[in-house]
């Protein structure tokens, strides 16, 4: 700890390595670079003002802990609307702040399809918190009161900012070391998550995989597949033949009493792919509707006609929600088609689940419109 690489030499395979002023060579036979991501700078002016925050590490959350009390902080505003934002914004909800969420897309989680985030614009809404949506921030300025994000047609005051606009891999070191980068600046690695050069390793938010639906390259920069990749490039650093196969992009997030996950790609990520994507959608109880507490749930399953092989899922509801998309994602790993789901025998009982489960239905729909089709 408290240690920092400062460079690295692949020709005499050494990491310089500073610490309390003093720097020293470490060399290596195989290294592995796992330097993560870093939050996007943003490009309007006012980013670096004081109260303007970014959240990256246990450090970032300390120091905005330690404003908020200090200058007793009663409105913030959040920039970006993805899972760090949304959960940001709640967390100050949770301490009394009024809330602001900023987000330039058309809705938010702009991984979702637009009709499946409708309804956590919904849900933030009912929780008190402002959502401006199609708001590209243009700057931020200090005001008497505290600060003012301008928008394209109007300002928000505020007495802080987070900003919280996405993630890019932190890839300086790899870059200077002459290590390939692609053109959105992660780590190329092949199928064993080496790099270019033959002695090293990256894994993790630096890096970029394969997408397992589409093949093409992507940055996941999820903590799942992160630690997957850890383990793999460190069986082959000690002589095995691990493979890494892609990234779905499993992912869950809780909005107050909403969860709403997501696994392979969109609706509109599969038309760009240029796959031939059907769609369905359902709506369906947790579990058994005459036992207390049921929840709905809503989903929305993608599958490529011909094929049937399913391409991906959203949902959001209630309890349950995260066990559904766990089961469509692991599903997908076997690459499953709607016929598959449909035969999936799923725990039941009525305070857990539905005789035929959601994930049963969503295949039932699906076999139905590719027999249609």
């Amino acid at each position: 700890m408290r240690h920092r690489a400062v460079a690295i030499d692949p020709a005499a395979k050494t990491v310089t390595v500073e610490s309390g002023g003093v720097r020293r060579a470490e060399r290596y036979d195989k290294l592995l670079i796992a330097t993560g991501a870093e939050p996007l700078k943003s490009p309007f002016p006012g980013a670096a003002l004081p109260g303007v925050f970014t959240l990256r590490s246990i450090g970032d959350a300390e120091e905005i802990k330690r404003y908020i009390s200090a200058r007793g902080v009663t409105k913030a505003a959040v920039i970006g609307a993805g899972a760090i934002g949304l959960e940001v914004a709640e967390a100050l909800d949770s301490r009394g702040i009024q809330v602001t969420v900023i987000e330039g897309a058309s809705h938010p989680l702009p991984s979702f399809d637009a009709e499946m985030a409708a309804v956590i614009t919904s849900k933030l809404r009912e929780n008190g918190i402002n959502v401006e949506l199609d708001s590209r921030v243009k700057g931020i300025e200090e005001t008497p009161r505290g600060l003012a994000v301008r928008l394209p047609h109007k300002s928000i005051e505020t007495e802080m900012a987070i900003l919280c606009a996405g993630v890019r891999p932190d890839t300086r070191l790899a870059k200077m070391a002459g290590i390939a980068v692609g053109a959105n600046g992660c780590i190329i690695v092949d199928e064993h998550l080496k790099s270019s050069d033959e002695n090293i390793y990256a894994v993790g938010d630096a890096v970029c995989v394969k997408n397992f639906v589409t093949g093409a390259p992507s940055f996941q920069p999820l903590a799942g597949p992160a630690n997957r990749e850890g383990r793999i490039a460190a069986e082959n650093i000690m002589g095995g033949g691990a493979i890494y196969r892609g990234t779905l992009g499993s992912m869950v997030v809780k909005i107050f009493d909403l969860t709403a996950a997501r696994t392979g790609i969109s609706e509109r990520e599969a038309r760009a792919a240029g796959r031939d994507c059907g769609t369905a959608e359902v709506t369906y109880p947790s579990h058994a509707g005459y036992y207390p507490g049921a929840e709905d749930i809503t989903m929305k399953l993608l599958f490529e006609y011909g094929s049937g092989e399913i391409l991906g899922a959203q949902m959001t509801g209630g309890k349950g929600t995260d066990k559904r998309c766990d089961v469509i994602a692991a599903a997908m790993r076997f690459r499953a088609t709607a016929r598959d789901l449909t035969e999936l025998e799923l725990c039941y009982s009525p305070p857990y689940g539905t005789a035929a489960d959601i994930v049963n239905i969503a295949g039932y729909i699906a076999c139905t419109k590719l027999k249609e089709r």
